[in-house]
């Protein structure tokens, strides 16, 4: 009964903090532009974990780190590295200052809307806004049931409660305080994975005797379905080295591509704070990503391949987890809820706002003004929020069991169709919309096809993982090829779009005179 209630009241108080600060950021949320980006004036701290926490959730924490963990070993703790070099540090180098000068200049407060000014093309904006809604869905439905398992370890409560809870929460504190109440709760959250993450690995680790009696246990493992090398899963890169870098380019370049990860560098301060920020998030992925898919992977050291064959790679970190102290249980809770959340806020805000302002606006309703733009996202972020529910308890009793399948899906058709584009939109004035259609269906008709026909695929490309890379490796050949076969942009269009990156600055030299005689 004690254990029941140190676990309860901290996660009443998380629950309490974060309704608090989601109804304390209502009076700023007023106009569309502080709702959804809140008024370009987030600060590097804020952007960096608002960055990071929508980048990991339940998906990672238990589905990708259970799995991949189990499939690679500890080599899967590379996923972790990729994440923060090439999803954090990179993306933030390339695409931050671009983006924040370009979005600005084009007045554009989502992904369709940049594509739309951009290319002048009405069309191009709706097909970007039908992609991030249809596949944004299953991306959101995936994050319930990892932390379902969690809070049945932890208090044995029923999945469907798990599900209901959490999207209530998190529904009440976007509606009411739109970007910046997610950006402050993403701050707090975040802080509590970082700690959560650093506690949870030494606890598990201190179990199997400390770091090196871990290694030394995992080397003895052996799997003859995987691998005859011995020691293969505590060895540098793990059984399948190519299978990985799958992985690793998948949930690392896969940012760059997807709206409610680009859209961050929407709302920042300013081009100074995006080093700042830059730093922070990529500081906060190597512990919470790497820490994450190291712990995954010495789970072969707490379960079988009969129990995971039976219970699904879902199963695999809750058990792990299993048997620390009730408070560092409640903590793991916490951190996956916190994670989760979120994410969730991240994905709804970006669908709901992404269907107003590119679909509804000007093309179903005419004249919205801005009170009833923020009414309209407001409503359509409590229906996602229900509709990733319906969807999650459907996915629950359905043969899908994998979160992992479900956001490789996602991810692939999302970061295949935009990365490409939105890439070479922000640096080469020769990109042509025809390349972003063709991009656009490239991508989303080969993750289909994977997820109807994927048994037909090539072996390499019936994971959704590896497809989802593929594509986005693809893209990248796809925009360039078919801009220069394709007719080129108008000239003054192009020129008007990138003289944001021409404004001249005047200073005061340090010297007057100067040297006047040069001999």
């Amino acid at each position: 009964m004690t254990d029941l209630f140190i676990k309860g009241s901290i996660l009443a108080l998380f629950f309490a903090v974060t309704i608090y600060i989601g109804f304390y950021c209502r009076r700023h949320a007023t106009d569309v532009n502080s709702f959804v980006l809140g008024g370009r004036s987030v600060g590097p701290w804020l952007t960096a974990f608002a960055y990071g926490t929508s980048y990991f959730s339940a998906v990672v924490f238990v589905g990708y780190a259970g799995q991949f963990g189990w499939k690679y070993g500890i080599a899967a703790t590379w996923a972790g590295i990729g994440n923060a070099l090439l999803g954090s540090l990179l993306a933030w180098a390339i695409l931050g200052r671009r983006t924040r000068v370009m979005t600005q200049h084009l007045d554009s407060a989502t992904m369709p809307q940049f594509f739309g000014a951009r290319f002048e093309s009405r069309g191009l904006k709706l097909a970007a806004s039908t992609i991030i809604f249809v596949f944004l869905i299953p991306y959101t439905a995936s994050l319930y049931n990892g932390l379902s398992r969690l809070f049945a370890m932890a208090f044995h409560i029923d999945y469907s409660v798990c599900v209901i809870v959490m999207a209530v929460l998190t529904g009440i504190y976007v509606v009411a305080g739109g970007y910046m109440a997610a950006a402050i709760n993403d701050f707090v959250q975040g802080i509590i994975m970082l700690v959560g993450i650093v506690a949870v690995v030494l606890a598990v680790l201190h179990g199997q005797g400390g770091f090196r009696e871990a290694l030394d246990a995992l080397a003895q493992v052996s799997d003859p379905a995987v691998s005859d090398a011995p020691g293969v899963f505590a060895s540098f890169f793990g059984p399948d080295a190519t299978g990985l870098l799958g992985v690793v380019l998948l949930t690392s370049l896969g940012t760059w591509g997807l709206p409610q990860m680009v859209q961050k560098f929407y709302a920042i301060r300013s081009e100074k704070a995006i080093d700042k920020g830059m730093l922070i998030s990529t500081l906060f992925a190597l512990v919470v990503s790497g820490g994450c898919y190291f712990l995954g992977g010495f789970g072969r050291l707490f379960t079988t391949s009969e129990v995971v064959a039976a219970q699904g790679y879902d199963s695999i970190i809750p058990t792990m987890l299993s048997g620390l102290p009730t408070v560092l249980i409640a903590v793991v809770v916490v951190l996956v809820l916190s994670a989760s959340m979120s994410t969730l806020s991240s994905l709804v805000l970006t669908s709901s706002s992404t269907l107003t302002l590119d679909f509804l606006k000007d093309t179903i309703v005419k004249d919205m003004d801005e009170k009833r733009q923020i009414l309209v996202i407001r409503l359509l972020i409590v229906a996602f929020v229900a509709i990733s529910v319906i969807l999650a308890l459907i996915q629950y009793s359905s043969n899908v069991t994998f979160i992992a399948q479900l956001m490789g899906v996602s991810w692939g058709a999302l970061a295949g169709a935009f990365l490409a584009p939105f890439l070479y939109g922000l640096y080469w004035k020769r990109t042509t919309k025809a390349a972003c259609y063709v991009c656009f269906v490239f991508s989303t008709v080969v993750m289909l096809a994977n997820v109807l026909v994927g048994d037909r695929f090539p072996a390499l490309l019936q994971s959704p993982i590896n497809a989802g890379a593929f594509c986005m490796l693809a893209g990248l050949v796809i925009v360039p090829v078919v801009s220069l076969l394709t007719r080129p942009p108008q000239a003054d269009h192009v020129e008007t779009v990138f003289s944001c990156y021409d404004r001249q600055v005047v200073v005061k030299a340090k010297e007057s005179i100067g040297d006047q005689n040069p001999n």
